[in-house]
């Protein structure tokens, strides 16, 4: 049986993947690619980002979980995790308080299809679940995952989890923002939208919703 704080995380990403369900279900392949500005991100784009930066947080997960086991860091709780990350964790929550600017490695790719995208999102919400399994039985608060853009700024395990599940959810509701968008201004009928791909910008038809 997984431990309290980890059956936590499996409820918050099964409840991830039932809102992503509802998010993505009924879009189109220009609606999923729309972009409401220059400077704001596609539903595809939201997407894609989880992806990019899931994968490499699942990554060091996996590698702190295997040091833990080889240091023998177990632990059934209760869990008690730093002022600072769990402030870090609340941070990323929507709506979003701070904006944070996507390094470059994490950055949404633009050459993906819709449907590449949205199985690579749902295969990485099976991976989280199978990774948090994993994770039963280490110490969640001694156990640190490194972190790909900074060096010196290490999550516990335990909160690196909480802190994948808000950034997923932060960028799910910007997603959502960018649907609400394409509902308001092209309500219940074929429009004309301005779009981009691939560097080259073209008028399509924006089918009904």
């Amino acid at each position: 049986m997984l431990v309290e704080d980890l059956q936590n995380y499996h409820r918050q990403f099964e409840s991830i993947r039932t809102e992503a369900q509802k998010l993505l279900g009924d879009l189109n392949e220009l609606q999923f690619n729309w972009q409401p500005g220059t400077d704001r991100w596609s539903i595809a784009q939201c997407i894609d980002h989880l992806v990019v930066t899931g994968r490499s947080s699942l990554s060091n997960i996996h590698l702190a979980v295997n040091e833990a086991r080889s240091r023998g860091l177990f632990s059934p709780g209760p869990f008690r995790y730093g002022l600072i990350e769990k402030w870090f964790v609340r941070q990323m929550e929507p709506p979003a308080k701070m904006k944070f600017k996507a390094p470059k490695a994490y950055r949404p790719s633009a050459d993906q299809s819709q449907a590449e995208i949205i199985v690579s999102f749902y295969s990485l919400q099976e991976e989280f679940l199978a990774c948090i399994e994993e994770a039963n039985g280490i110490d969640l608060s001694w156990t640190k995952v490194s972190n790909a853009v900074s060096r010196w700024f290490r999550l516990s395990l335990g909160q690196e989890l909480a802190f994948d599940a808000a950034h997923e959810r932060r960028h799910l509701w910007q997603a959502g923002r960018v649907k609400n968008s394409i509902v308001m201004r092209f309500p219940g009928k074929q429009a004309h939208l301005r779009t981009s791909r691939n560097g080259t910008r073209a008028v399509c038809n924006l089918l009904k919703t």
